[in-house]
């Protein structure tokens, strides 16, 4: 891929160029700790070596500890579904970036949908949570995404970018330029609808041209942006 900003592509026209495929699981709230490392234990098996693809799994908090055994020494990364934004404090249930990177965690989600709008988590909390995991040394994965009336009234694109631009507002380059963003549409998760691929295309040429705008062409023509809904 060149350097060029998204608006110069026709929506679904991307490229990966030199942007390496990633792959993610998120477990959500399944698995007994002998459930999740039977699937880690097969999906190592099934991946084998992954070859130019990345490949990363978010078990449940409790399930961390026995996933990361079982895919030691495997390319496979592990990462967690959730952190709080401070380091520690008087916090009962919540688990730091900090804690989460001593447990062996590489990566962590942020902003899910779920966490959003189940939980209450707002555009600044979600930024505070990102800071956080690139003060623990984690490789956060910026979840965003519209709902159902949003799309259905024309605001998805305001939306998606309410959410970004939050997010980075006074973000160094160097955190942002290891950032992931992941589109997940809310009305695509677990509703029996799915984004065609020329939706999901065309909000990931605008987020790329979002992030060129905020920071510079390379930087966003260098992000990898996921598709997170139903397919």
């Amino acid at each position: 891929m060149t350097g060029e900003p998204a608006r110069r592509r026709p929506p679904g026209k991307e490229t990966m160029g030199d942007r390496r495929p990633f792959l993610a699981g998120n477990w959500k709230m399944h698995g007994t700790l002998a459930e999740a490392a039977a699937l880690a234990s097969g999906i190592r098996e099934a991946i084998g070596d992954p070859g130019d693809r990345e490949v990363a799994v978010f078990p449940p908090l409790t399930a961390l500890a026995a996933v990361r055994e079982v895919l030691e020494g495997s390319p496979i990364r592990v990462g967690a579904q959730n952190c709080h934004h401070e380091e520690r404090g008087a916090f009962t249930g919540e688990v730091s970036a900090e804690m989460l990177r001593d447990a062996g965690c590489e990566l962590v989600l942020v902003g899910h949908s779920e966490r959003r709008h189940l939980f209450g988590e707002t555009d600044e909390t979600v930024r505070e949570k990102l800071r956080a995991a690139f003060r623990a040394g984690l490789s956060p994965v910026l979840c965003v995404g519209e709902r159902l009336p949003d799309r259905e009234a024309g605001r998805t694109r305001e939306v998606v970018e309410r959410q970004v631009v939050s997010a980075v507002r006074g973000l160094p380059r160097e955190h942002a330029a290891s950032l992931t963003v992941a589109y997940e549409p809310v009305w695509a998760i677990g509703t029996g609808r799915t984004a065609t691929p020329d939706q999901a295309q065309e909000v990931h040429a605008f987020l790329r041209e979002l992030l060129a705008g905020i920071f510079d062409a390379e930087l966003a023509a260098g992000t990898r942006i996921q598709y997170g809904g139903s397919v």
